[in-house]
């Protein structure tokens, strides 16, 4: 049986603001030809996405190390509330025993939307700040590839 998170870590916050409404930032973080464009941290590809947007449907994410080693995130949908709130379980697959939980929130904010994601139920420290830093850097690709792209 999967040992809960350890309490003494607590949940990981991370906050940006995008120059993009949160309708569109919600459509670049739901469905898969967008994803594949600009998920992963950095020097990661997003090699396959699969999304069943809806609660209970559950989605698939592989990133690409560059030695070619895949890494897959995996999870269910437990709350999807469009354009302003999603909320799922995150597992990394192979090797993670219980499910992590994420929650990402698209609020208005002036000409742009403040992203808000929350990552709780970290196993551990270590991975809380690998966690960190992969959000970090998501964002940052998800920020570029808007720059680069049209509707």
């Amino acid at each position: 049986m999967a040992s809960p998170a350890d309490p003494s870590v607590p949940s990981l916050t991370v906050r940006r603001i995008v120059r993009a409404d949160p309708e569109r930032i919600f459509e670049l973080w739901t469905r898969p030809e967008h994803l594949r464009r600009w998920w992963g941290p950095r020097g990661v590809r997003c090699s396959a996405a699969e999304v069943d947007l809806r609660p209970g449907g559950r989605y698939r994410i592989g990133n690409q190390f560059p030695d070619g080693r895949m890494l897959w995130i995996v999870g269910e949908f437990e709350r999807v509330t469009p354009p302003r709130e999603l909320v799922y379980t995150w597992t990394i697959d192979p090797g993670a025993m219980h499910p992590e939980r994420v929650t990402v929130r698209f609020d208005p904010h002036g000409e742009g939307t403040e992203v808000t994601v929350v990552h709780e139920r970290i196993p551990n420290r270590a991975t809380l700040e690998g966690h960190e830093s992969g959000w970090r850097e998501c964002l940052d690709g998800l920020e570029v590839y808007l720059s680069h792209s049209t509707r």
